[in-house]
């Protein structure tokens, strides 16, 4: 029986796909909110992680030897537009499968810590949904969310201590209660309750946060008390250096 997060993995690259396939050729081209990335730049970005994932799971020995010797493995072809949406969808479904297959019990090597296969399909769902946002926001086309979102909330949730222990800062005490409602009107919740310092709203808006899609200024969440108010003005739940969330009002437009 295949892993939930792995059919959550897929199911929103299904939906990523569905919506680049209505792409124009000159939208290819055109600059995205991330950090003015081209649309080509965004899915070429995806697909090269894809490649890496499966390399991680099929191969964890060469995956730790191409970090250290990069030249190991030949960069592919560069693909630009339809031939590149091509390229992606075919490697997303070696993706899935290389998941599916894997034991759920095992670590994969990545560029932070070791990941199981359930965090590494979440994590690829995430990258997946964050960065097609990217292209939902250029061309200003609201996307419709389902409760798939609930793991992307939980890897934001599940790095509120990385947020602080990549920039070389103190975590800070008490973690913050986080309630969230789901785009199916259920509510998730995390952590021990409080009333001194939590974060309340809807799940997708806290989404954007952590991938660091929104300026927290801009999100429609009750943030309250000094824990969740730091961490909303940092989150990252994404691994790689210490990156600034987008400045107010330069993301959002719905």
């Amino acid at each position: 029986m295949a892993l939930q997060q792995v059919e959550d993995l897929r199911a929103e690259g299904d939906a990523l796909h569905q919506f680049l396939e209505t792409l124009e050729d000159h939208h290819w081209e055109m600059q995205t909110p991330f950090k003015d990335r081209t649309v080509n730049w965004v899915v070429q970005h995806l697909h090269d992680a894809d490649r890496w994932t499966v390399h991680s799971v099929t191969d964890p020995d060469g995956f730790r030897a191409w970090m250290k010797d990069r030249s190991l493995v030949k960069d592919p072809e560069v693909l630009q537009g339809k031939e590149l949406l091509q390229s992606w969808r075919d490697y997303f479904q070696d993706l899935c499968a290389a998941l599916e297959a894997a034991d759920p019990d095992t670590r994969a090597p990545w560029f932070g810590p070791d990941m199981g296969i359930r965090m590494m399909a979440t994590a690829r769902q995430m990258e997946t949904w964050a960065h097609g946002q990217d292209i939902y926001d250029l061309l200003h086309v609201a996307r419709t969310n389902t409760d798939r979102i609930q793991n992307i909330c939980h890897i934001g949730v599940r790095t509120f201590g990385w947020t602080f222990v990549n920039r070389k800062l103190e975590i800070p005490n008490p973690i913050p209660y986080v309630r969230l409602e789901s785009p199916s009107g259920a509510i998730w919740e995390w952590n021990e309750p409080s009333e001194h310092d939590y974060i309340k709203g809807a799940a997708v808006e806290f989404a954007h946060v952590v991938t660091q899609g929104r300026n927290i200024a801009e999100a429609d969440l009750e943030v309250h008390g000094p824990s969740a108010t730091t961490w909303m003005d940092i989150a990252q739940c994404f691994a790689g250096p210490p990156e600034t969330p987008p400045a107010a009002g330069q993301r959002g437009w719905i």
